[in-house]
């Protein structure tokens, strides 16, 4: 039997919610069961009331509020507790529409991915206004780069994810699980595709930030930070490459000068030279630790899918876990 468990992070929602769930379907092709979870991420009001009221199967609280990436891990924990074949994430907005889960769910159902991104068309997407549609499509084009998949619309947040690459991906950052979420993907080869999808235009504004400029610098230093635990050698040894050459151009400088008999003035050049190819090479050895640690979180990320594979065959407990629960950080995530 295939489970599909649909999961919803929130944060002050309850007005918005019902009508979120109502939207929901009940019924797809290929799917045995599907359960609704909601993720109350320290809510002041009674969202997680309001998840319980309308039919919510699973409702997990955090006691404050922790972020958008923590919830999403916490719903992914979450669901993988509960027996999830496949996780679909959908926001509480109402911004998705729900009809279209079977959709992105379809190409996991078949076999033929692992991760399916819903694609807004955000090139000719009327919701969006002209400075935003730039954003996306350069940050998306930033994203694909870097992880290395065709994925329009990156930064997506509804989106499909089978057993086995819920079990393999770790959200580290603070700010957005999304753009992290797919350059671990791509790192690891998991299989990535887009399908279009349709939205409805947002009652409100984002609650992920405050404004566009901190938008673009917390969304780049996501994507920045993610590529680096993944491919620490090629970032360092880029770095420490560059600050070298660099250096060599005041050590060429005196030593054409010292060749004619004027180096005595230009000793300068030669320390600032010198500095920068001893930090240049200091900053490439650094990338080569990074890349053995790089190494050790492969084996680790191993074990844990052979433990989580393990766990898979035990049998269930003999009595059901609470529907509300209050998670603590799990270990590694913000």
């Amino acid at each position: 039997m295939t489970k599909l468990i649909i999961q919803i992070p929130c944060l002050n929602e309850a007005e918005d919610l019902p009508a979120t769930l109502a939207a929901l379907p009940r019924r797809i092709a290929g799917i045995d069961t599907i359960e609704i979870l909601v993720i109350d991420d320290g809510s002041t009001d009674n969202t997680a009331q309001v998840a319980r009221m309308w039919g919510a199967h699973h409702v997990v609280s955090h006691r404050t509020n922790r972020g958008l990436a923590a919830a999403f891990q916490s719903g992914l924990d979450a669901a993988l507790r509960a027996g999830a074949d496949i996780v679909v994430n959908t926001d509480a907005d109402g911004q998705y529409a729900g009809e279209d889960i079977a959709t992105i769910v379809a190409p996991i159902v078949e076999g033929r991915a692992d991760i399916v991104i819903g694609d807004r068309g955000v090139a000719d997407n009327a919701h969006f206004g002209p400075i935003k549609r730039r954003l996306q499509r350069l940050g998306s084009a930033v994203v694909q780069r870097l992880a290395n998949v065709e994925v329009p619309d990156a930064v997506s947040g509804f989106r499909a994810i089978s057993r086995e690459a819920a079990q393999r991906i770790t959200i580290t950052t603070e700010f957005s699980y999304t753009t992290d979420m797919l350059i671990q993907a791509g790192r690891k080869r998991l299989a990535v595709i887009s399908v279009p999808i349709r939205t409805n235009a947002t009652t409100r504004p984002s609650r992920l930030f405050k404004s566009v400029p901190r938008f673009i610098m917390n969304t780049g230093l996501t994507m920045v930070r993610a590529y680096t635990t993944y491919r620490p050698l090629r970032v360092f040894v880029g770095l420490g490459t560059a600050i070298g050459f660099v250096g060599l151009l005041p050590l060429v400088r005196f030593l054409f000068l010292f060749a004619r008999g004027d180096g005595d003035g230009h000793v300068q050049s030669l320390v600032i030279g010198g500095a920068l190819l001893v930090l240049g090479t200091l900053v490439a050895v650094m990338g080569m630790l990074a890349d053995l640690i790089a190494a050790n979180r492969k084996l680790i990320e191993a074990s844990l899918k052979r433990l989580a594979e393990i766990e898979d065959r035990l049998p269930p407990p003999a009595t059901e876990a609470p529907r509300d629960t209050a998670v603590p950080p799990r270990a590694g995530t913000a």
